[in-house]
């Protein structure tokens, strides 16, 4: 059976979309505010893609989608503003700081849903050439100089562990992982686990 997508939803008023995703085969976790998104994010990180809304408490959907792009592990993962806010200004501006595109409420399903496909389809592509990609002779010398604990990290990652996995099976913090992690993409070179674990994967062959 396949993988169910899995989505977070970042969104102070989500009982619509909560209960329609799931019928059309969406896996949904749930944050009210940003700061809520951010803290899930910082323990899970399977997720494909994220729906965020601009206008909530705490933390606004903008300085969510900054964070969320400056954090390395989630650097790369898909997000689609779903917002009340039509604006072509705003909705320039939500590009330009890493959005993959822009929904406005109120919204036709359909069309949400084919956005979520059309997605969904353009990030697969872009993880299937990373995975055909060949490791470089440069990343091979650079992997070996990687320490013994960041290489212990890097082994997890290429398991599918989540940071907070990580974290219990070495005795560390989430915040120590994630030191570990910018580490280790610096090294190689990478700009997300996807990469490094793949150079990983290749070099313990």
């Amino acid at each position: 059976m396949a993988e169910l997508t899995k989505i977070l939803l970042v969104n102070d008023n989500p009982k619509y979309l909560e209960e329609v995703l799931p019928y059309y085969g969406y896996e949904l976790t749930v944050a009210l505010d940003g700061t809520q998104a951010i803290e899930i994010l910082e323990q899970k990180t399977d997720f494909d893609m994220i729906l965020l809304d601009i206008m909530m408490p705490k933390m606004n959907g903008w300085d969510t989608l900054k964070t969320i792009r400056q954090t390395p592990s989630t650097k790369y993962l898909p997000i689609i503003m779903v917002t009340a806010v039509k604006d072509d200004k705003k909705m320039v501006t939500a590009l330009k700081m890493g959005a993959d595109d822009y929904v406005v409420k109120p919204f036709i399903l359909p069309n949400l849903l084919a956005r979520i496909e059309a997605v969904m389809r353009r990030y697969k592509t872009c993880i299937k050439t990373e995975k055909s990609d060949n490791v470089t002779i440069n990343q091979a010398k650079i992997f070996n100089t990687l320490t013994d604990r960041e290489k212990d990290v890097l082994l997890l990652v290429t398991q599918g562990k989540t940071n907070k996995d990580i974290a219990k099976e070495l005795v560390l913090s989430t915040v120590t992982v994630k030191a570990y992690l910018y580490n280790i993409y610096k090294k190689l070179n990478v700009k997300n686990r996807t990469q490094a674990g793949f150079i990983a994967a290749k070099m313990n062959k």
